[in-house]
């Protein structure tokens, strides 16, 4: 298991049995029924079925969310070289939820993908539905600096119940939360907290960090990976992604991707089958009152500029972490002469995350104006955003 905690849970012998009681052959995305001849079979409908009304008067009702929406949530099967169903143990295990009638159903991208740094897709992919339906899945694409995966099933004859996605306005430390999915392989499995935390930065598949996770303590162990978080409405507000922890299990500190993000993904996947991120170039860290004053700058807080990515977009418009170095509380390495980033298109930043989020609103190929602190003066550079990397030479904020 790699340091990120994720949930792909490598699949034991009972998986295995499990998934060939499926009869998953076919093409991928193709219905589960077949006919061996003679008459065609009737046509097999689609049935949705939408939720509504959950939440109401303010109120939160896992069992109601559990009853009406555990549906919806279904479990990812990853076969990797050889797999389940060739008798190895190349397999893993995750979690997802239906987006909507057509079949599309959203996950984390390590669900359907290999380990780090190689990240090679799953040679197939099944979906496990609550009634015990069984079929496989094409993948339309994955978002690594995201995690975010989107996946497809043909829905003919099969019973669906879309998740609706929410957003995080609203959304304060203390609301209450439920994740469903398939921990350990328990599928339909119910756990329920509040959110911990917000705005945290937490691990992608790439050396960039997703920005503004939920924390919550809503138990999320190995294989709930790529189920919703949901609020008291039964809206996903995230898609369950990592566990930190020194046991290997779920100690009260979980993160899911927020939904703001995932929906942007999602989006461009469906259309694109790819994502594309607009890219600044620089790594920046927190500039606080009393930091300000020790190396002298007009500015309270904002983004410090600690490292320029080379042949990047703020390097070639000029913005500089300097060359001077200061240990402050007993930090070393803390830029003492460069710039602070305090506006980018006119919304203000007053820390080293805002730099990432507001830069994640732009795309690709964007002329963008950002102000800038270095000493006593104060001036605005037009960065022309580059398109993201997958790799860059440290770990960026953008």
């Amino acid at each position: 298991m790699s340091p990120r905690r994720r949930g792909a849970l490598a699949a034991a012998a009972a998986l295995g049995i499990a998934v060939g009681a499926a009869g998953c052959g076919g093409s991928s995305g193709g219905s589960s029924g077949s006919s061996s001849g003679g008459a065609s079979p009737p046509a097999e409908k689609t049935r949705v079925r939408v939720v509504e009304g959950l939440g109401k008067g303010g109120g939160f009702d896992a069992q109601q969310i559990y009853k009406q929406l555990a549906p919806g949530v279904v479990t990812v099967v990853s076969q990797y070289n050889g797999g389940v169903l060739g008798g190895g143990s190349g397999a893993a295990l995750g979690s997802g939820f239906v987006v909507d009638g057509q079949g599309y159903i959203a996950t984390n991208a390590h669900v359907v993908l290999g380990d780090p740094p190689k990240l090679e897709q799953a040679k197939a992919v099944y979906i496990r539905f609550s009634d015990d339906n069984r079929v496989p899945a094409k993948v339309i694409g994955t978002d690594i600096f995201s995690d975010i995966a989107l996946l497809k099933v043909d829905p003919k004859g099969l019973s669906l119940t879309p998740l609706r996605l929410g957003d995080t306005r609203g959304l304060d430390v203390g609301s209450p939360v439920a994740a469903i999915g398939s921990p350990f392989g328990e599928e339909q499995s119910l756990s329920v907290g509040v959110v911990s935390g917000l705005h945290r930065t937490i691990d992608s598949l790439t050396s960039f960090k997703i920005q503004d996770a939920i924390q919550t303590d809503a138990a999320i162990n190995h294989g709930n990976s790529g189920g919703p978080l949901l609020d008291s409405a039964g809206r996903v507000i995230g898609i369950n992604s990592q566990i930190q922890s020194t046991g290997g299990g779920g100690e009260g500190v979980g993160f899911a991707v927020s939904v703001d993000v995932a929906r942007r993904s999602l989006a461009q996947l469906r259309t694109k089958h790819s994502v594309a991120y607009a890219y600044l170039g620089v790594t920046s860290e927190d500039l606080f009152p009393q930091l300000a004053r020790q190396i002298g700058l007009p500015v309270a807080r904002g983004a410090l500029v600690a490292k320029v990515e080379a042949g990047g977009p703020a390097k070639a418009a000029g913005i500089s972490s300097g060359t001077k170095k200061i240990t402050f509380e007993g930090v070393p390495g803390v830029p003492a002469d460069g710039d602070v980033i305090v506006a980018i298109g006119g919304h203000p930043v007053s820390q080293s995350n805002d730099v990432g989020d507001l830069i994640l609103t732009h795309n690709p190929g964007d002329h963008v104006q950002i102000e800038l602190a270095r000493g006593t003066h104060r001036r605005t550079v037009t960065v022309t955003l580059g398109t993201r990397p997958r790799k860059a030479s440290s770990s960026p904020t953008p």
